[in-house]
């Protein structure tokens, strides 16, 4: 580990490379007594995660061809709020090597990250080439991260859909693009499936219908049917997952990397959820729209696989807006995954209106919900809420409403904080307070709630593009310069090394 600082033989090997710097940084290392009690299992995962658009860079390089997400910033630039892009991010496609080393260094076992679907297939589609430098970029990787005994957990889509694809047809707005991520998905796991057992088919499905295609913040930039679009969007969305689960069950998962007992590869999907709590209590209405609107969140991407349909609360509001399973897609989605990634950030207060809005949608009189600030809580640099009981609450809410003891990893978990510079960055305490409570809540969460939870990915690795606020948001536990890319660890990532070590023993010491 760190003895404090990077160790000696790995800041050796940086120095001597002019690719990238990493500065040194003390901080006390907290004793480690494998005696002290832990409310984590022994096999508890704990890992970092990242997805491809906001680290690789490279974005024009060995046949990679543009992404819904390419477009969004280079062709409209006021999209974001730097007028920055992904072209060159962290450049980690050219410098993963030393950002493995790094991740080694702060004891990682697990680490999250995506595929670039246009890096494997140029043209997106079933009819693509494949393209090999696409290919062995990820095998590198996924050797490099072996090497050093982190278990790789790949995300298949994390946003970036081919360019081509949403000119051809839409993008997610068609059913045409179920066959082309299926066969995607079929190239990533003939590709890479012997040495990956843990897939993600789709990271936040809820993001991807609602800020691509109501609000129209994100990539494609889709707001003129808010009322239509992100349904459809979401439809195709789930059963391209229940076709990519199916794939790899048939196909692969039995003759992929096996466990110790045995076992094959899994496969989940990784769900936005974040808590919402009735204004008032004792309100039966509050106490409605609170249900209602998680039921419009997690439950929109989460009912049809673990209770196979869409949440009741959904169809008696959007009716024929929201469109139908057949018997055989039901059947197809009911089970199909291994297990519920959750990406909590924080909670919410809500009310039931008092009248119809002046505006439809997603946002409007879908959900029909007010919001409101609690006073007691504190707000990051996002402005989101830092309510870490909402995280328990969450949990529980989860493992009560499905009642089938399903497996949970929090799959992201991370908050950004104002650091203008890295001096201010290394300090970063707020952060580091944001995640032991967070980390505390999941703790209750097993001990007090009796919830399943597998593990805990924090968010993220390291600074990198975050879509829409371009470079001026941070989340990582790694400080990036943008301008010299070099790697400086914060106070966070030093303290979830020792955290890691001592399996969450230290959490709430």
């Amino acid at each position: 580990l760190f003895s404090g600082t990077l160790s000696f033989d790995i800041l050796k090997w940086f120095k001597s490379s002019s690719s990238v710097k990493v500065k040194e940084y003390t901080t006390p290392i907290l004793s480690s007594q494998s005696s002290q009690s832990s409310s984590f299992p022994d096999n508890f995962v704990w890992g970092t995660g990242t997805s491809a658009y906001q680290i690789e860079g490279a974005a024009a390089e060995d046949g990679r061809t543009a992404s819904i997400w390419d477009t969004f910033c280079t062709e409209q630039p006021n999209n974001i709020l730097d007028k920055s892009n992904g072209d060159i991010a962290c450049d980690h496609y050219h410098l993963f090597e030393q950002d493995v080393l790094l991740m080694k260094e702060m004891g990682l076992k697990h680490y999250r990250f995506s595929i670039s679907w246009t890096r494997i297939l140029p043209h997106g589609d079933s009819r693509s080439e494949i393209n090999p430098a696409g290919i062995h970029y990820y095998n590198r990787l996924l050797d490099t991260l072996l090497q050093h005994n982190i278990e790789p957990w790949v995300t298949l889509h994390h946003w970036d859909v081919p360019q081509t694809l949403f000119d051809s047809y839409g993008g997610w707005m068609n059913r045409a693009i179920i066959q082309d991520f299926t066969y995607f998905a079929r190239v990533c796991f003939q590709s890479f499936g012997h040495k990956v057992k843990h897939w993600v088919t789709i990271n936040e499905s809820w993001t991807i219908a609602v800020n691509g295609y109501a609000s129209g913040v994100h990539a494609p930039g889709r707001f003129q049917r808010p009322d239509v679009e992100p349904y459809v969007v979401g439809h195709h969305l789930l059963l391209a997952h229940a076709q990519v689960v199916k794939l790899y069950r048939t196909e692969f998962a039995p003759y992929h990397r096996k466990d110790g007992d045995g076992g094959g590869g899994v496969i989940g999907i990784s769900n936005s959820g974040d808590y919402r709590y009735p204004k008032d209590l004792h309100s039966e209405d509050d106490i409605s729209a609170a249900e209602r609107s998680m039921e419009f969140q997690l439950g929109w991407f989460s009912d049809p696989i673990w209770k196979g349909d869409y949440p009741l609360s959904m169809r008696q509001r959007l009716g024929d807006r929201l469109p139908y399973f057949t018997d055989e897609e039901r059947e197809g989605l009911l089970g199909s995954s291994d297990f519920l990634g959750l990406n909590h950030y924080s909670s919410m207060v809500v009310s039931q209106p008092t009248e119809p809005k002046t505006f439809g949608g997603y946002w409007g009189n879908d959900m029909f919900v007010n919001i409101h600030d609690n006073p007691n809580w504190k707000t990051n640099c996002m402005g989101w809420n830092i309510a870490p009981e909402g995280m328990k609450d969450m949990l529980l809410w989860i493992d009560q409403r499905y009642n089938q003891n399903i497996t949970i990893y929090i799959t992201e978990n991370g908050s950004c904080e104002d650091e203008p510079n890295v001096e201010t960055a290394r300090h970063d305490i707020k952060r580091q307070t944001y995640l032991e409570t967070y980390i505390q809540s999941v703790a209750e969460a097993i001990v007090e709630g009796g919830v399943k939870v597998g593990g805990y990915f924090a968010w993220s690795f390291m600074d990198n593009f975050e879509w829409q606020f371009g470079y001026q948001r941070r989340f990582g536990l790694y400080y990036v310069d943008f301008d010299t890319l070099e790697r400086t660890p914060k106070q966070s990532a030093l303290w979830y090394r020792d955290t890691i070590k001592m399996n969450g023993a230290n959490i709430g010491k």
